[in-house]
């Protein structure tokens, strides 16, 4: 088996909904981190990206027709870079780093571009989908929506409010604090847009409400249910956003050979079901099965990141896992999360791994660890080690 190394990963800013990016097409938006990329690593897209791997969750309208392919077109990268769109939904982004790291393992491929990107705004959540076929109700007693989902785990597992708006507000906190220290520079490609006529440099992620407090979110209304009768709502709930995402996957003998240097390898991979009705707890799993592939302990990672999807889903694969809670957190999505910085579903995966590199680089820690729920019930995960 070859090795699989990370050259390099970024992203573009996470744009609001109806925000900074409200104007630019989808595919536009998709070409950023691949442009990104190419300057960083000066090479010549033709004669060294051998396949674009772009998750998209909701690939109708703008972003229908291959987006991975559209966008290495729009970048300017030429005829010869073929591309391929993929959707696991939430793991979307995450899937695509994963299967290019299989392609690089197996000798298969030499150099890879995968990520992703969701334009929110553009092509709303859910506008790709009309349900269920009837059969599945001989197999399943209901059909909810994710945010239901979040309610039953916050139920089962004895959440309260005031605790989930205590991580919410420290994700917004955790954020600030990496951005006013400039952790997010390497990681984030500046992105023009023409507002008005005039040009201006987006840089900054737009969802971030770093003034938020528990007491504050204690006050918003819930997204899901009536008054007093659940838990969740826009305040410890991932952010709907607009980006993108790109990770540049090598055999580490071509990285090399090129003069690149790779930030981290790619240890490990899994992918699991779990219940379709409570449907967000998949990271449990897919944590315990990676880190069994490897013979790794919880212990053994430095660094955790968790899609942020909802504070429920944080809070119940925190109590899962054999460490002490406060303990697990302190390693945990460290620079905030999706409830600060936002979700643009297909992109989300590469982008966490994107902070997870980045981070290890920056503070010369060992073992990341990346996991995700996602709909319909799917959990997955990466474990990444710095080079």
């Amino acid at each position: 088996m070859q090795e699989a190394v990370i050259v390099d990963a970024v992203r573009t800013p996470f744009g609001d909904r109806d925000g900074a990016f409200a104007d630019v097409h989808p595919q536009d938006l998709a070409a950023e981190p691949l442009l990104a990329l190419e300057e960083r690593l000066g090479f010549d897209p033709e004669r060294t990206i051998e396949d674009v791997i772009y998750g998209c969750v909701t690939p109708i309208g703008e972003q229908g027709g291959n987006i991975g392919r559209l966008a290495p077109l729009v970048a300017g990268w030429g005829d010869d870079v073929p591309g391929v769109q993929l959707n696991r939904m939430c793991g979307s982004g995450q899937q695509a780093v994963n299967f290019a790291a299989g392609a690089v393992a197996t000798g298969a491929h030499d150099v890879l571009v995968a990520g992703g990107v969701e334009h929110m705004t553009r092509a709303p959540i859910g506008s790709d989908y009309d349900g269920v076929a009837s059969s599945y109700f001989d197999h399943y007693d209901e059909l909810v929506h994710q945010g239901e989902s979040a309610e039953r785990i916050a139920e089962e597992w004895g959440f309260g409010r005031r605790e989930l708006d205590e991580l919410a507000a420290d994700s917004q906190r955790r954020w600030k604090g990496a951005w006013d220290a400039g952790r997010y520079e390497s990681q984030i490609t500046p992105v023009e847009v023409e507002v008005d006529g005039e040009t201006r440099v987006v840089d900054a992620d737009e969802h971030p409400r770093p003034e938020s407090t528990a007491d504050g979110l204690g006050e918003l209304p819930l997204a899901f249910r009536d008054a007093g009768d659940g838990v969740i709502h826009a305040g410890n709930s991932s952010g709907i956003v607009d980006g993108a995402s790109a990770v540049l996957v090598a055999r580490r003998e071509v990285a090399e050979e090129r003069g690149w240097e790779p930030m981290a390898r790619i240890v490990q991979t899994e992918v699991v079901g779990v219940d379709p009705v409570t449907m967000l707890t998949g990271p449990i799993p897919a944590t315990e099965g990676v880190l069994e592939k490897t013979d790794l302990t919880i212990d053994d990672v430095d660094l955790f990141e968790v899609n942020e999807a909802f504070a429920s889903v944080v809070a119940a694969w925190l109590e899962e896992m054999d460490v002490p809670r406060a303990e697990l957190w302190e390693r945990t999505n460290v620079n905030g999360g999706a409830i600060a910085h936002g979700h643009p579903l297909g992109a989300t995966g590469a982008a966490l791994i994107t902070k997870l590199v980045h981070e290890l680089d920056r503070t010369g820690k060992d073992v990341g660890l990346s996991t995700m729920c996602i709909g319909f019930g799917q959990g997955i995960a990466t474990i990444v080690e710095r080079i």
